[in-house]
């Protein structure tokens, strides 16, 4: 995937980390507010393996509250200026779902991705935005954005349901536009627990389709309440589940902890070079 002298080799998985630019997060210790924690988070990412360093400055947690626009985008630009000091050579990742926010981030930094959890349904004029700039964009899975999203949780069959709906949202955007697109099966989101897991069962389906998938479940609820745990405790569920993803074909990670799953990459790409070799 190219653009605007950016390249991601999605031949193989990467890591994206997940830098969260607010005080809410439901993962406490991904919280960094200031300029001095936003680069430590970014500089330690950057040495234990993020391929993308992903800046969110709107926790969407269901019981998170309203942010401003403009205080949004004031956290973003402010974690935006920490990395592209610090790690140029790093792809950025804005995980927002507001146009403005797109608009502002893509005046001052024109090459960085737009992480979208309403796949363009919240605020449909992030996709002419996402166009005009020529950058990749992930289309998230979602209902019922924001508050509402955890009643709306029927379906038939999640897996197909989420696939075609993706698919919809991609073809959608290429009309408008947008070239590079990365699908997102939206994890946690309008889905039980139980919900999660066939929809991992069933992830090939979305991969199927051609767009690279990302995955985002790290130390999310589907993991720590079957463990019994807290997120804190989730650590070892979400390697679990990490490698799951892999051997479905997802090809970013969207992750708390890099280290870690840099380190599940490795293993499992050794994996299948040699597993066979008997």
């Amino acid at each position: 995937m190219k653009w605007k002298g950016r390249e991601l080799d999605l031949s193989g998985a990467m890591v994206m980390a997940i830098v969260n630019v607010t005080p809410d997060s439901f993962f406490s210790q991904s919280r960094t507010q200031s300029a001095y924690q936003i680069e430590v988070a970014v500089r330690r990412a950057v040495t234990d393996g993020a391929r993308i360093i992903d800046i969110g400055g709107f926790s969407i947690r269901p019981d998170a509250e309203d942010v401003a626009e403009r205080e949004e985008i004031e956290r973003v630009l402010t974690a935006l200026e920490v990395v592209t000091r610090v790690a140029p050579e790093v792809a950025v990742s804005i995980d927002t779902f507001r146009a403005g926010v797109a608009q502002a981030v893509l005046e001052q930094r024109g090459d960085c991705i737009i992480n979208d959890v309403t796949a363009g349904e919240h605020e449909p004029e992030i996709i002419d935005v996402v166009a005009r700039y020529g950058v990749p964009y992930v289309m998230m899975h979602n209902r019922g954005v924001l508050d509402a999203m955890m009643s709306n949780t029927e379906y038939e069959n999640v897996a197909n349901e989420v696939t075609q709906y993706l698919v919809a949202r991609a073809d959608y955007a290429r009309r408008r536009g947008v070239e590079n697109i990365i699908l997102d099966p939206g994890f946690g989101f309008a889905k039980t627990t139980e919900q999660n897991y066939a929809l991992l069962a069933g992830m090939e389906r979305i991969v199927a389709t051609g767009y690279p998938v990302l995955a985002g479940l790290s130390r999310k609820s589907m993991i720590y309440k079957v463990l019994g745990v807290d997120p804190q405790g989730a650590l070892n569920g979400t390697t679990a589940l990490h490698w799951e993803c892999l051997r479905k074909g997802t090809k970013i990670l969207r992750v708390h902890d890099v280290r870690e799953a840099a380190e599940t990459i490795k293993l499992f790409e050794y994996y299948c070079k040699h597993g066979d070799r008997i």
